[in-house]
């Protein structure tokens, strides 16, 4: 689909909710919506954020009667109201056509076995990951989050061969396998992750665990959920789904739109939504639209990997810090894990950033602790208090770990 009809589409989708959301009637005000043809114009109008749906709570942004109204979902609403968004009966079936796509992107067939770990109810990623299999043909395990022990023996017992959940379960899950020396009793060959950010020494150490081959996975609640983008076998990039939804990366900063290639924060556009479309949403996340056609030669354009989130920034001693920044430091410093944590406090009323890192058994942790000292106030800007952690010493997850805990008053 080309650029030109893509915004066509996105344009009718502006005026359908300037005349039928709430929402939208009251932020498009003033706006000659019905007037604007062009992608410069396009990039004119205002974002949506979470702040607005928020504040149309509980379905201000509704857009169809309630009579086809099928189902809704939710976010977590763990930093605030949570947002509520509806479905109609076209939403759910749009949404189950990109989700299968997602499996055939990563080789799943009829013949696999589908166990999916995320949470199921309102939130999106347990029956959304369920309707993409069923669709697809394949047996669906539908073990929800939670009881590890279950899911091992169901894993075992129903030969699951794909594995759906956050990279953080699926380290758990890998660390267990470990222990508990079941590596020649499954049969899992694929995981399908996603919900949060991993790095490189995450997917090493579920491959050095499990064996298998696992594809990056990307969506959010506001927009249908998981499935509107994931990486090939190529593994160059996740390919997003242009005849569903429109990607524009835009300078978190100015709002500025940047071209392909150059890294920012995504903003997307549902034109095809029924329900809750959602035009120009700020979603946050860091990554680049990768020019060029992907090697598998699928038309469809590609995401790269999600670096972070232009919104967990956080600031100490003045210097601005992401998350990501600590966690390419531990990278490059042979003998540190993949899992680590950064704790925030005051000590005499000053800002005290602590980073606990596992290492490997076997390594000098007093070396490692001058060596991580040394990387973050060079790299960072900033002394740290480094502290070297046992492997299995910090928490594990079965949803997305908490990487920042900030105790300052």
């Amino acid at each position: 689909m080309n650029e030109l009809s893509i915004i066509s589409q996105c344009f009718a989708q502006a005026r359908r909710v300037a005349n039928f959301s709430p929402m939208y009637i009251e932020k498009y005000k003033g706006i000659p919506v019905n007037t604007l043809m062009t992608k410069d114009q396009f990039e004119s109008l205002p974002f949506t954020t979470k702040q607005d749906l928020r504040d149309a709570y509980p379905m201000g942004m509704q857009c169809v009667p309630n009579d086809r109204i099928v189902r809704v979902h939710s976010s977590s609403g763990t930093t605030g109201v949570p947002v509520i968004l509806p479905y109609s009966s076209q939403d759910l079936e749009d949404w189950a056509v990109m989700m299968e796509r997602c499996y055939q992107f990563a080789g799943v067939t009829r013949e696999d076995r589908v166990q999916v770990t995320p949470g199921f109810g309102l939130w999106t990623a347990g029956l959304g990951f369920q309707a993409g299999a069923e669709r697809l043909g394949a047996m669906v395990i539908p073990t929800g989050s939670g009881n590890t022990d279950r899911q091992l023996r169901l894993m075992r017992d129903l030969e699951a061969s794909v594995l759906i959940g956050t990279s953080s379960y699926g380290l758990l899950i890998a660390e267990e396998v470990d222990r508990r020396e079941m590596r020649n009793e499954i049969k899992l060959k694929k995981g399908i992750f996603g919900s949060e950010r991993w790095g490189d020494k995450v997917r090493e150490r579920i491959y050095q665990s499990l064996g298998i081959e696992f594809f990056d996975i990307y969506g959010l609640t506001e927009i249908y959920g998981p499935g509107i983008a994931i990486d090939c076998p190529e593994h160059s990039g996740m390919h997003y789904f242009n005849d569903f939804i429109y990607c524009e990366i835009i300078d978190p900063a100015t709002g500025k739109v940047l071209p392909d290639g150059e890294q920012g924060e995504i903003v997307i556009t549902t034109f095809r939504k029924e329900a809750a479309p959602l035009i120009r949403y700020r979603t946050h996340d860091i990554s680049r639209i990768i020019p060029g056609t992907c090697p598998c030669g699928s038309p469809f354009p590609r995401l790269d990997r999600i670096v972070g989130r232009s919104d967990d920034m956080i600031k100490v001693k003045g210097t601005n810090i992401y998350p990501a920044q600590v966690e390419e430091i531990l990278r490059n410093i042979e003998g540190f894990s993949s899992e680590y944590s950064i704790i925030l406090d005051n000590e005499d009323l000053r800002d005290r950033m602590i980073v606990q890192a596992e290492a490997f058994e076997g390594a000098d942790r007093e070396e490692l602790e001058k060596e991580l000292e040394r990387a973050c106030k060079s790299g960072l800007g900033i002394k740290v208090i480094p502290e070297v952690m046992k492997i299995g010493e910090l928490p594990r997850s079965e949803k997305k770990t908490k990487r920042v805990i900030d105790n300052r008053g």
